[in-house]
Formats: structure tokens, sequence, C-alpha cells
């Protein structure tokens, strides 16, 4: 991996935006809530091997495991197994129920007195739990392992990072293609006017309206507004200097350049959205469909969709990847030639309520997950994630994870992460919302976002 994907997020109490990370704020670039258990398709393990020194006197202890990544429930369930058929160790992985926020679940776990061993949340979750709630991770062997993608606070690291998600505008390299009549080269597109040239191309060709945009707030919210933070510097300390100027008056956004570009962008997906005659009516399930079967070439979404591109009739060996989420037409910056890419759920070990025997079983858990041969496989392939640790030879089979792993290696992704209140995304994805129905104007929607900030102060 090149050395500048693999600079360390330090997230100290320079990070805890006071109310947003001490009231449990959410993690902006969190999963979408799959169907836990829908069928994906899965790769065979090879369990012949497994080097990985098993501490027998912890057999016989029983873990839990909060998972609030939903689309991998049955993977994990299914690495519990594995592992306690080798340690001993029992892990009831407990699913986070669809609607609920990780951060309130674990909460009141820990208010009823049975917390999660191990919990499996969002970024600014651990933050605000760290220091009173988990065990310090900073000695742990893996930390080597993840350089680049770490969560410090205070200098210590509480939490083991699980998995990489990155996002952008997913292409069918095969649905352009037939529709053009040509090879498709997705690095010939470097700027917001080639990719425009590109859809309006398409666009004659009978694809009337090549790209899918999703109307949920998450998405709106989450996933597209919070490149106006992320991309001021390419950094999560970039992304937190924008905000806080933000909240401060500094950072004037009727003329902050990125705002700006983030919406001509969107005024582009917007023009060839291809529900764009009823955009807020559009179902999120068919946008699959429709990428599957070629009626579209691009939707914007990250590597977390494939389950449900896969549901639709996507098969792995298909030619799916990313563009960048191009916001101007200077090919030199950043943005139009990198992926949006970071750790984007973090593994806590309660330090708090467990007892000793429990902790090590949990450490030993994640210890399997980085270093057993077994462990390394079960995380890219049974899981279908991709992996942040350096010493995983493993690549996820899907091509939307495989596309991103192999950007990160080729230093072709920039590692920034928005940390933003929990209702960034519902307040500010309404906004969105009203700005795609064409029910307001640049000015409103920048006043919108503008006020939303004024009132964190």
């Amino acid at each position: 991996m090149k050395k500048e994907a693999r600079k360390i997020i330090a997230l100290g109490l320079a990070l805890a935006m006071a109310t947003g990370v001490l009231t449990g704020c959410r993690f902006g670039f969190a999963s979408d809530p799959d169907d836990p258990n829908g069928e994906v398709e899965e790769e065979p393990i090879d369990t012949s091997v497994d080097t990985f020194e098993y501490d027998g006197s912890l057999e016989g202890t029983s873990i839990t495991l909060l998972n609030s990544k939903a689309e991998i429930q049955v993977a994990l369930e299914k690495m519990s197994v594995e592992f306690e058929e080798r340690s001993g160790v029992h892990v009831e992985v407990m699913p986070v129920t669809d609607g609920d926020s990780p951060y309130t679940k674990v909460v009141s776990l820990y208010n009823s007195g049975n917390p999660p061993t191990l919990s499996i949340l969002d970024t600014t979750d651990v933050i605000a739990l760290a220091k009173e709630k988990a065990e310090d991770l900073s000695g742990e062997e893996w930390i080597g392992e993840a350089d680049g993608y770490l969560t410090e606070v205070d200098g210590k690291v509480y939490s083991f990072p699980l998995c990489i998600e990155g996002r952008g505008i997913i292409y069918n390299k095969k649905a352009i293609e037939e529709t053009l009549g040509e090879d498709f080269d997705p690095a010939s597109i470097t700027t917001l006017g080639e990719f425009e040239a590109l859809l309006n191309r398409l666009a004659e060709a009978g694809m009337e309206k090549p790209l899918s945009l999703a109307k949920e707030d998450w998405s709106l919210g989450a996933h597209h507004l919070q490149f106006i933070y992320e991309t001021y510097d390419g950094t999560s300390e970039g992304a937190q200097e924008a905000i806080e100027k933000i909240k401060a008056g500094d950072l004037d956004l009727a003329s902050y350049g990125r705002l700006e570009e983030f919406i001509d962008t969107f005024d582009v997906l917007k023009t060839y959205n291809v529900a764009g005659k009823d955009p807020l009516g559009a179902d999120y399930d068919e946008m699959a469909i429709d990428l599957a079967d070629g009626k579209t070439a691009f939707w914007f979404n990250g590597n977390w969709a494939w389950p449900n591109l896969s549901e639709a009739g996507a098969d792995n060996g298909d030619e799916y990847g990313f563009l960048p989420y191009f916001m101007n037409n200077d090919e030199k910056d950043f943005v139009n030639g990198q992926i949006q890419a970071s750790p984007s759920k973090q593994v806590m070990i309660d330090g708090q309520m467990s007892s000793e025997k429990e902790r090590a079983a949990a450490k030993e858990f994640l210890n399997w997950i980085v270093y057993s041969e077994i462990g390394q496989q079960m995380l890219a392939k049974t899981c279908n994630i991709i992996p942040p640790f350096a010493n995983n030879p493993y690549e996820p089979g899907d091509p939307l994870s495989r596309d991103i792993y192999e950007k990160v290696h080729a230093g072709e992704t920039f590692n920034a992460s928005a940390i933003v209140p929990n209702d960034h995304w519902s307040i500010l994805g309404a906004a969105m919302q009203k700005y795609l129905a064409g029910r307001s104007d640049r000015e409103e929607l920048t006043d919108s976002i503008q006020q939303y900030w004024d009132e964190q102060k």
C-alpha cells in the first residue's frame, strides 16, 4: 500500500465536536441496512491450514458481539462457529434491529448492566464511548497491520478497524459498451465535463436516462452532501477543519468553492436521473435491477450495494466498478481521480463491565481475524468486505469491493471521514430531497446547510 494511503487518522479531543460526539453522533459513512438473511454468493474457505496459537485457558468462555452491519450478520455467525470449534470460545452475535441506532442500543445495554463484550459501531460512537467504556487496545499487535486505518482518541486506540468501504459512481461496463458500440475505459473519464459528455452520448444512443439517484435521506444527507467536507483537502482532519470553520462563520458557504462544485455535480446527476419525473418516488431495489439489466449505466452508491446488485442478477464475474464523484474540470484535482474510501466500522471491547477472561477472549477473536489463515479468509470472502490489515492477502470476491480494494492499494483513494452529528443525514437529507425534487434552489439549500451548523454552536 502506498505511503500516502497509510496516514493515521488522529481523532483526539480536537475532533470531539462537543455536542455531536458527546451525544453519540453517527459516523456519516455508515453501511446501509440490507437484508441480513439475504443469500450472497460465497467463496469456499480453505480450513486445512491454521497456524494460529489458541489460548487453552479461555476454553468455555462465552462473549457477545453486537453487530450493526446487518449485511454480514450471517457471515459473522459462521465466523463465530468456526472460531468456537477451534478455540472453545463461544461468540454470540447480536444484531442491531433495523431502525435502531447502534449507539442507542449499546448505551441501553450498558444502562441495563449487560453490555456486549464487543460492539461493531460507527467511528463517532466509539469516540463518544471510548474513554469511559472501552478497553485500551493501543498495545495490540495488529496495530502495526492497520496503519492508516486507526482511530485515536487522546493518543490511544480504543477500536479495531473492521473494514474499508468506499463510495462513488458505480458503472456497468457492459451496459455502456453495448449502448455505445465501443470499448469503455473508466480511466478515460477524468473531469465532470467528460462525465457529462458520456452521459449525453448514452442518452443520444438510446439510453435516455443512464443514471440512478437514490432519494433516501441517508444517501443524500450523508453519502452525497458530506463530500463538501471530505473534499476540503481529502483528509479527516481537513473535513473537521471545514466543519469547524462553517460553525464559526469563518467559511462562508455562499462562496465556498466545494459546495458550489458539489451542487454543479448534483445538478448533472439530477438531469440524467432515470427517476427524474418523480425523483422522490424512486425505489432503491429497482435501481439495482435497472443497473444489472443495463437499463441504466450508473448508480451513485458504495461497495455495500453489491448484495442488492447480486440479488438483481449481477454476477461476481461482471465488470462493475467506480468512477470518482467528479466535482469540476480540473484533471489535477484529487476529487476527479480518486475514490473516497475509509474505515467505516470499528469494533470496541467493553472495558467497564466485562471480566478479564471475557476481554482476553474478545482480544483473541480479533487477533484470530487478523492472524489466522481462516480468519483472514472469512473476513474477505465470507463477510465479503475489504480488509484494512496489510498482512491479509485475500481480496473480496465481488467486483465493487474488489475495485475499491485495488484502488486503495494503487493509491487511488482518499481517506477522509466527516464526523457529524447523528441528525445530519435526516435534517440535511430532507433539505437535499427538497432540492432533488426541484422545490428549492441553490440559495435555499445553502441557507439550510448554514442554518443547521449555526444551531450546532
